[in-house]
């Protein structure tokens, strides 16, 4: 199954019985580099809310009171993102205002194709760049208190994870593809509008 460009897709996180978050993206390429996909300001997006308004960030899902997968509108950047195929990891270029504004690696389970859309299952630990490739890891912490979590990672699962955080590292600090400045000029067709979710949003 191969998406055609310009085709709207859903990009959705995954969490035991649970889907955490939902992004239309339309889709820019299919190809041998990966899936490229455009998310921009205004569009919508959701994610998993509990009734005290805790998201995944602050405890593990399972303690969540009542979650509900809630609409939200995309704001500040304009996204790209970089899925390549049979990878651990997305990449995200951010703009703001039309300005490449940094990168931002996700890590993240390999992706499940389906008719309308992909599946994945965010690994929490993520690397901040900066256009000059200054780096920073990114939720270190929330990392750590889940391992061991029957629903997040064991300590193995935990250092193949950051194993391809390291891989990832270099690649920014050598400044090898997808970091040497491909798609940093990127720039949307003007008529594209922001994109929306489906009513059905599971």
């Amino acid at each position: 199954m191969v998406f055609e460009p310009g085709q709207v897709i859903i990009r959705r996180y995954l969490r035991g019985p649970w889907c955490t978050w939902a992004q239309p993206m339309r889709v820019l390429a299919d190809d041998e580099r990966g899936l490229l996909l455009w998310h921009p300001v205004g569009s919508d997006f959701a994610r998993l809310v509990d009734a005290d308004g805790n998201t995944q960030h602050e405890i593990t899902v399972d303690r969540m009171r009542d979650p509900k997968l809630t609409g939200l509108t995309w704001r500040e950047y304009d996204v790209l993102v970089l899925m390549p195929p049979g990878a651990a990891h997305s990449v995200w270029w951010f703009f703001r205002a039309g300005v490449f504004a940094g990168w931002y690696v996700n890590l993240e389970e390999p992706y499940v194709r389906r008719p309308d859309g992909v599946d994945t299952n965010d690994l929490i630990l993520d690397i901040v760049v900066t256009p000059d490739r200054q780096w920073e890891w990114k939720d270190t912490d929330e990392f750590d208190e889940r391992i061991g979590h029957p629903l997040y990672f064991d300590e193995a699962t935990a250092a193949v994870v950051r194993a391809e955080g390291d891989r990832l590292v270099k690649l920014i600090e050598a400044g090898e593809f997808p970091f040497d400045g491909t798609w940093t000029d990127f720039r949307p067709d003007g008529h594209w509008p922001p994109l929306r979710l489906p009513a059905d949003l599971g």
